[in-house]
């Protein structure tokens, strides 16, 4: 199979360790986006350790192609290359300093955007581009290049939370409860996962962090959801004060 007509290539720098808990978030909203995910490790050349991040970015990854690249020392550009085929559009998202546009400028064969050298410090880079530029290849493929955002904000998650945590949505199918919420519910299968250690605590965390971000953009934009929120708590909060356990601290 060829590649998706329409992707999201998520760059990461190899000058530093892997952040799983950014990869998840960047992977689950290119899943939302409808686009096909792909991660490109770069900077192979100057690698803290590939042996050691690759496997990481792979265990997050769950089928997305993982590409280890090297702008600088021309490692991998070949295969990417070959994935710009005629009518094929790529998004570039990253954190700045990763290499997104001096990517761009060599699968297009010349500096069309501006790049800049990252801190020696803590690696990280100066926002070379600043608003969204399109790039045509000689292929025919076009290649966006955005602005580097250090913290990326999640709006909305459907579809794309479920394709980023697979492991989780096929666990949660197992659930007593058809309305678990994975906090504290009997018969819940995805914490009985993390209690053996088929799950890790800290990719459940990840997974409800995502899903409470994105619940909470959606009652900012939906008065009527904040508002039934609103009442949620109230009632809570009311059968709390009458509550037994309540009573006694009176």
């Amino acid at each position: 199979m060829g590649p998706a007509r329409h992707s999201v290539w998520i760059v990461h720098g190899l000058d530093v360790m892997p952040n799983p808990r950014r990869m998840e978030r960047y992977l689950a909203l290119a899943w939302e986006s409808g686009a096909q995910p792909e991660i490109v490790l770069n900077k192979a050349d100057v690698a803290f350790d590939v042996e050691e991040s690759r496997p990481i970015v792979e265990g997050l990854a769950f089928g997305v192609p993982v590409h280890v690249v090297s702008v600088a020392g021309e490692l991998g550009i070949d295969v990417l290359a070959d994935r710009m085929v005629p009518g094929r559009t790529v998004a570039l998202l990253g954190p700045s300093g990763v290499g997104k546009s001096s990517l761009i400028n060599r699968l297009a064969g010349e500096d069309l955007l501006e790049t800049g050298d990252v801190r020696a410090g803590d690696k990280k880079g100066h926002h070379t581009t600043a608003r969204r530029q399109v790039v045509r290849i000689e292929s025919g493929a076009l290649l966006l290049d955005t602005p580097g955002m250090r913290e990326l904000q999640v709006w909305d998650l459907d579809e794309g939370l479920d394709q980023a945590f697979p492991e989780i949505d096929d666990l949660a199918a197992q659930c007593r409860f058809r309305d678990c919420a994975r906090r504290s519910e009997p018969g819940c299968a995805v914490l009985e996962a993390v209690e053996t250690g088929a799950l890790s605590q800290e990719r459940l965390e990840s997974y409800q962090k995502l899903q409470a971000e994105a619940a909470y953009q959606r009652r900012k934009a939906d008065p009527r959801a904040q508002a039934e929120v609103v009442a949620e708590w109230k009632s809570i909060l009311k059968s709390m004060k009458h509550h037994p356990k309540y009573q006694e601290r009176k």
